[in-house]
């Protein structure tokens, strides 16, 4: 970008330097002292000639004899008169070449940003730190797990009334009910929220093992696996299928609901009934302990410990480092944490069902038979 002297001279007095410019002698190329601006155009004309015109080598070694400007306006307007054009006789300019571009460090810009290599159907590569990369249950899909376990103990022979959950009248079968839990990428909930793992209990009879609580576990260790994961769980469902779960009305049913439309499949979950075992216990055991969550619950009310529990609020972290080639330790952490929720949401609802029955008939002795 080139500056003329006219613009320099109008930068000056806008910036308000009173500095003047410095005058030459014509003879001698000389500093002789100030002068008008009128004068240092008239003298830089004789001096430089028309535009384009070498500078004399004695006007070189005048400038370079000459004191330092008293401003940095007179600076720069000495650099511009005494600058060498190109296109002077027997000057050659030095060759413009373009400067040579830096090739991007992507593999260091993707270390920088913690991201991996994606690629059509690549796994997660494991970190070099990352010796244990197990993962409980069996591959029934490619990246979704199955994992399966049995407790011996009795069915209840009777249906459960659920008077308890304001629903007089009402009883379901033990066999129908279907008590469920997720861990999810996060609790803001969403499109970008995902379930990555459906834990599910029910009262099953075993051929080999007998009558117990059946719990089922899915495991997706890739995003492929969603589609897989959702057709998975609905053949679990049957028309007579009673959800059972902890805040699930809320948060995990909705949750699930939209990953089936998204995924563009049927929702098997919104034609089947659901208890919610949150509001009872709100309002049976609100202000009794210092909350009604459901590790405060089973501690307090069912009398159940658990030993290195990994809190909930931890699993989304310990499933994206699995993805990123993590350890898969503190996943089958998770897996743990998931099994005993289903677990105590069966022994909640046996409780349930006992306090609100014995509270009848106690109430019922004490007032005795309604006279007819």
């Amino acid at each position: 970008m080139s500056l003329s002297l006219n613009k320099l001279r109008l930068l000056r007095r806008q910036a308000g330097d009173a500095t003047p410019a410095p005058a030459r002698d014509p003879a001698t190329q000389t500093t002789t002292g100030a002068s008008t601006g009128s004068a240092v155009a008239a003298d830089a004309e004789r001096r430089n000639g028309p535009p384009g015109a070498a500078l004399p080598t004695a006007a070189n070694d005048a400038r370079a004899r000459a004191p330092a400007p008293a401003s940095v306006f007179a600076w720069v307007e000495q650099e511009i008169r005494h600058k060498p054009t190109g296109g002077a006789a027997g000057v050659s300019a030095p060759p413009a070449t373009a400067p040579a571009l830096r090739r991007p460090d992507v593999g260091g810009l993707h270390r920088l940003l913690g991201l991996r290599d994606r690629g059509a159907g690549q796994a997660a590569r494991p970190r070099a730190n990352a010796q244990d990369r197990h993962v409980p249950g069996e591959e029934i899909a490619p990246g979704l797990f199955l994992i399966e376990s049995f407790l011996a103990q009795a069915i209840p022979t009777q249906p459960l009334s659920l008077a308890f959950a304001k629903r007089d009248g009402e009883a379901v079968l033990p066999q129908d009910l279907l008590f469920f839990d997720t861990e999810t990428t996060g609790l803001a909930g969403g499109t970008g929220t995902r379930a990555f793992m459906i834990g599910a209990a029910d009262w099953h009879r075993d051929a080999a093992r007998g009558d117990g609580l059946r719990i089922r576990q899915l495991l997706m260790t890739t995003m492929a696996a969603e589609t897989a994961m959702l057709s998975e769980f609905a053949r679990w469902l049957q028309p007579s299928t009673v959800f059972s779960s902890y805040n699930g009305r809320c948060y995990d049913a909705p949750l699930l609901k939209t990953r089936y439309r998204l995924a563009r499949q049927r929702c098997p979950m919104t034609p089947l009934d659901h208890v919610d075992l949150l509001f009872p216990t709100r309002r049976r055991y609100r202000g009794t302990w210092e909350n009604c969550r459901l590790a405060t619950i089973e501690r307090q009310l069912l009398q159940i410990v658990r030993e290195d529990d990994l809190p909930g609020s931890e699993a989304p972290a310990a499933w994206l480092n699995y993805l990123r080639g993590g350890s898969a330790l503190n996943l089958r952490r998770v897996a743990e944490h998931n099994h005993q929720d289903v677990v105590t949401l069966s022994l909640l609802m046996l409780r349930l069902v006992a306090e609100e029955r014995r509270e009848r008939e106690t109430l019922a002795l004490e007032c005795g038979p309604i006279p007819g």
